[in-house]
């Protein structure tokens, strides 16, 4: 099934360069952009902390679900 990539749509909407992101979860730029591109695959632990930082679900986050609900809902 085809996600869409919201990964990347969140971090054009907030204005923010895959490097700075990179830097929320301590990873390399190269290592996130491989998230966004669905290269690699983003782990649980990522998904969780961008989900956060998005004030976003993780099913959102992850395009398994259409609705955009606050990070604690």
């Amino acid at each position: 099934m085809d996600r869409p990539n919201r990964i990347e749509d969140l971090r054009f909407d907030a204005d923010k360069t895959q490097l700075e992101i990179a830097k929320i979860l301590h990873c390399q730029r190269e290592v996130y952009r491989r998230y966004e591109k669905g290269e690699r695959e983003i782990p649980v632990w990522a998904a969780i902390k961008l989900a956060e930082y998005y004030d976003v679900s993780v099913d959102y986050l992850l395009g398994l679900s259409d609705k955009r609900r606050h990070f604690n809902q």
